[in-house]
């Protein structure tokens, strides 16, 4: 849709709030072709937003603040924010994934790409609540995987949640659960800004032997509104050489094992509590 290239730019600038609340983020090129103007003129609005402590500026565009507890970015924009990271950890949380056994893996941006690196696993069978991460996986052509769709409400991170994903976990059981969270932090633990999603993925969490939470360094210290679990019930937790020492200390003291990879380079450092 093009709205057009006269509107003043208050007009920009509330066009953009209300497409952040209601999809978690906005992309620049995208809002070039929507007001029909320059790329320039788009980064401006985004810039002043900033400044007033309305959006938070990333590569490409702009998302909702990260500290704000019931905000939930769209699966869109998540997808553009530490893309490198997320595939670094994910290459790692697959390391632990073994041929012929059975995972669930919760929704979002960091497990969609868990999903891609596991369409080299033969004889998977994955239970998910996320509709782009099943996508992928069914329609990657291999007929030794079994991928099984919880079913649900759909969230703005494109996750299934709700009575009926809950109902549809409780009599699964797997070996190993992958799941990505919103926010991670001592106190609070594992948090999400959506009730219900919080729900399905504690049940989620109770479908499996072991807990492997996959995020990168901007979760910590960001508390959702709702709590998933504890810090300590994860047995490993991936993350990315972003997280600052002080964080770093204080998850190798509650997870079972803490994994730390680089983005940058071809392998992980792991660190172990």
């Amino acid at each position: 849709m093009t709205v057009g290239g006269n509107l003043l730019a208050g007009q920009r600038q509330a066009y953009i709030l209300e497409r952040v609340r209601i999809d978690g983020g906005v992309r620049v090129a995208d809002l070039v072709r929507t007001f029909n103007v320059s790329d320039m003129t788009v980064r401006r609005d985004l810039e002043l937003l900033a400044e007033r402590g309305l959006v938070e500026k990333v590569h490409g565009g702009a998302t909702a603040l990260p500290d704000d507890p019931v905000i939930e970015p769209g699966f869109a924009a998540k997808s553009s924010m530490q893309q490198p990271e997320k595939d670094a950890i994910a290459v790692a949380a697959v390391a632990l994934v073994r041929p012929r056994t059975a995972i669930a893996l919760s929704a979002g941006t960091t497990t969609y790409a868990v999903a891609q690196q596991l369409l080299d696993i033969a004889g998977l069978t994955v239970v998910t609540n996320s509709p782009p991460a099943a996508d992928l996986l069914h329609y990657s052509g291999r007929t030794d995987q079994t991928i099984i769709l919880t079913g649900g409400v759909r969230t703005p991170s494109d996750g299934l949640v709700g009575p009926l994903a809950v109902a549809a976990l409780r009599s699964v059981h797997v070996d190993l659960v992958v799941m990505g969270v919103h926010g991670m932090d001592p106190h609070t633990g594992f948090t999400t800004p959506n009730l219900l999603e919080a729900e399905t993925d504690r049940a989620l969490i109770e479908t499996g032997r072991r807990l492997v939470v996959v995020a990168d360094h901007t979760k910590f210290g960001v508390i959702g509104i709702s709590s998933i679990g504890r810090l300590d019930e994860a047995d490993v937790l991936i993350t990315d050489n972003g997280l600052p020492t002080d964080a770093r200390s204080a998850l190798e003291t509650a997870v079972g094992r803490l994994v730390v990879v680089d983005p940058t380079g071809d392998g992980s450092e792991a660190v172990a509590s």
